[in-house]
C-alpha cells in the first residue's frame, strides 16, 4: 500500500538576492554598479565612439562614489561597489561608456551606476 505524500507548498522567493560584496566577498550581482558582465564589456568594446574622456575629480572608497567631469565640462556622478573608487584618484584621467555603464581606468573596466542623487 502506498501512502500520498502531504503535498507541499513552495516556499517563498525574494525577488531581490543579496549581494556577496556587501559582505566583503566577491561581487555576486550584474545589477549596474555591480560586477562586469561579460555581454556588457564586449558591447562596450564594440561600440568605440561612444565612450567620453573625463579626468576624475573626486573618489570615495568607503561609499564607492566617483564624481568625473568630461572634457567638454559635464559632470558624472557614479557609484560602483568594487574597486573603481580605489584605482580612480582624483585627477586620473578615465573613459565613460554612457550607453552600457562602463568606466575604463587604464585598462580595468567597471560596471558603474549612474548616481545623480550625489552630484
Amino acid at each position: 500500500m502506498n501512502t500520498r505524500a502531504a503535498a507541499t507548498t513552495p516556499a517563498e522567493v525574494d525577488e531581490r538576492a543579496a549581494c556577496m560584496c556587501g559582505h566583503g566577498d566577491v561581487c555576486s550581482s550584474f545589477a549596474p554598479g555591480h560586477a562586469l558582465h561579460l555581454i556588457q564589456a564586449r558591447l562596450a568594446a564594440a561600440t568605440p565612439s561612444e565612450w567620453t574622456d573625463a579626468l576624475v575629480t573626486s573618489a570615495d572608497a568607503a561609499t564607492g562614489a566617483i564624481v568625473l567631469q568630461t572634457l567638454d565640462g559635464a559632470e558624472h556622478a557614479l557609484w560602483n561597489a568594487g574597486a573603481a573608487a580605489l584605482e580612480a584618484a582624483p585627477g586620473t584621467p578615465v573613459s565613460l561608456h554612457a550607453r552600457y555603464h562602463v568606466l575604463a581606468v587604464g585598462r580595468a573596466r567597471y560596471n558603474v551606476r549612474r548616481d545623480d542623487r550625489a552630484a
